[in-house]
């Protein structure tokens, strides 16, 4: 019995029909822990990153001889070259993941990817291991991102998958903004390797949950034994029947607003009735026309607008959050005199807004991803350009400094639900309308392998673009810089985010909700998918 257990767990699949199930299948494939697991290795993956950004300074200096006046350069350095792995390992993760029986496995190669970078860089006496470590830790971090992402649709389904998300864009916001603080304290306190002994600790809990995790579908195998059950919802299901569930009518969908949150709700056409007549006569043998041939995942999803606005709102997003890693700890140290604990405190005011993210995806889920979005982006845009009234050392110029910090993380927190949840939204969208389009597997994972790609864009610009604007032009043309940026974000979200921005696109909070939809295609035109979901051409 033992060997047979070692058999599955190696496999991830059950070895045979008299293989025994693992021990607490239930509690170990159960959406709870699923859901743990990935918040948890998200929270490793970004503390891991964030935590040497108020030590490396230092460490460049004392260890690897760096002189003083050139530290902000590798600093900049040393966080774009994360991101610059991360921008390359995403859509390569992506791509493997989706063509794989299992999440699992890929999850563990990034976690022993991880490892070696934490190693490599506690042990790091020279910029070059340094720069070798943390582009292992880009690479780690873009596969844990790619398949969690994928791993958190296939265990919850499409809905409230911005809720969800919310609660994963909290563990990234706590990782990213409490592990300066972390970093900061322990170094001052026990020195350079006690803030890596506390690394090691996180990676030896995140490796017990992700050994721990069964995925929905391996724990299937053993139905017949423990009865553990997949949910509807979940895993490889047709988009149109795992749709059904909602008990919503047919309807029709114009062409950029196909993939709007709950356009896919639909029940079947034996038992509902369409909200709108059809215009246009489907032949009876239209409905058995064979499926599709897959084409290639990236470019179909590369060819949706939505998609691109989605992803150019995710680089900039990351780029305006990473961008004061690289210049918020100097800052500090320079105008207020601060120590590496005081460089750690000051991002508190960021990390707070983050736990309202499941509260910001849940009214994704209900109102749609557009307008919570660009409020987002706008709302950023005032903090950033009032960053230049902090210039000096009072007790005024510092909560001015702590609030502007937390109306700029509420802002962060806002905008990240809902274009992660659109993510979803478009590839369960062009499934609906072209069911087999990505193939059996899905595309889950290579579209968040996008988004991933994207923010690790953001991650590469923001840090060398404050980095290069703070040292040459100063703080306050770093801020209002950012605040240029933050507003070219917004208006690609506006047009094209849930649907081409139209008078005929506008729908209530309820309609949004239940994917009630009363409009016609751009040209008129009108297509039936099998299930009995009437929607229009593809978004583009």
């Amino acid at each position: 019995m033992a060997l047979g257990r070692l058999r599955n767990f190696l496999s991830g699949h059950r070895a045979d029909a008299s293989s025994p199930p693992p021990h607490f299948l239930a509690i170990r494939s159960s959406k709870l822990f699923i859901i743990l697991t990935l918040c948890a290795a998200v929270f490793s993956d970004m503390f891991l990153y964030g935590v040497i950004v108020p030590v490396v300074p230092f460490s460049l200096t004392e260890r690897a001889g760096v002189p003083e006046s050139d530290a902000q350069h590798w600093v900049s350095v040393l966080l774009a070259v994360y991101g610059a792995a991360l921008l390359v390992s995403a859509p390569i993760s992506g791509w493997f993941a989706d063509r794989t029986s299992s999440r699992r496995l890929p999850l563990l190669f990034g976690l022993v990817a991880l490892m070696g970078a934490t190693v490599l860089l506690c042990l790091a006496r020279s910029v070059a291991l340094m720069v070798v470590g943390r582009l292992l830790q880009g690479c780690a971090a873009g596969i844990v991102w790619t398949v969690g992402m994928a791993l958190m649709v296939d265990t919850v389904g499409k809905a409230d998958i911005g809720q969800l998300l919310g609660y994963v864009g909290i563990s990234m916001s706590v990782g990213i903004i409490i592990a300066p603080l972390v970093g900061g304290v322990v170094y001052q306190k026990s020195g350079y390797y006690a803030v890596y002994y506390v690394c090691f600790g996180l990676l030896a809990l995140d490796i017990a949950m992700r050994l721990a995790l069964v995925e929905k579908k391996i724990a299937a195998q053993w139905d017949d034994v423990v009865g553990v059950k997949v949910e509807a919802d979940v895993g490889e299901t047709n988009p149109v029947e795992g749709a059904r569930e909602e008990d919503s009518p047919a309807v029709e969908v114009k062409e950029d607003d196909l993939d709007v949150p709950g356009a896919t709700s639909s029940t079947s056409a034996s038992t509902c009735t369409p909200q709108v007549p059809l215009t246009t006569t489907i032949p009876p043998e239209a409905t058995s026309t064979p499926p599709p041939r897959p084409r290639m995942a990236m470019l179909t999803l590369l060819s949706s607008r939505r998609l691109l606005a989605a992803l150019w709102g995710c680089l900039i997003q990351g780029s305006v959050l990473t961008a004061f890693d690289s210049v918020l700890p100097l800052f500090v140290s320079r105008i207020f005199g601060w120590s590496p604990i005081g460089a750690g405190l000051i991002f508190i005011p960021i990390l707070v807004p983050s736990f309202a993210s499941p509260l910001f995806g849940a009214i994704s889920d209900k109102y749609g991803p557009r307008w919570l979005a660009v409020s987002g982006f706008m709302l950023a845009v005032p903090c950033l350009v009032l960053l230049r009234l902090v210039d000096h050392n009072t007790t005024r110029q510092v909560v001015l400094l702590c609030a502007l910090l937390a109306i700029l993380g509420t802002a962060m927190a806002i905008v990240m639900p809902p274009l992660m949840a659109e993510i979803t939204y478009i590839v369960e969208a062009k499934e609906v309308r072209s069911p087999g389009i990505f193939g059996a597997k899905g595309a889950y994972a290579q579209a968040y392998g996008l988004f991933v790609m994207a923010f690790a864009g953001g991650c590469l610009i923001g840090p060398i673009w404050a980095g290069f604007v703070y040292e040459n032009s100063g703080w306050g043309t770093m801020g209002w810089s950012l605040a240029i940026l933050s507003s070219g974000g917004a208006l690609p979200v506006l047009i094209w985010t849930g649907g081409l921005v139209t008078r005929d696109n506008a729908k209530t909070g309820a309609e949004r909700a239940v994917g009630k939809r009363e409009v016609k295609g751009v040209d008129g035109d009108v297509d039936v998918e099998a299930g009995g979901v009437v929607v229009g051409q593809e978004a583009k």
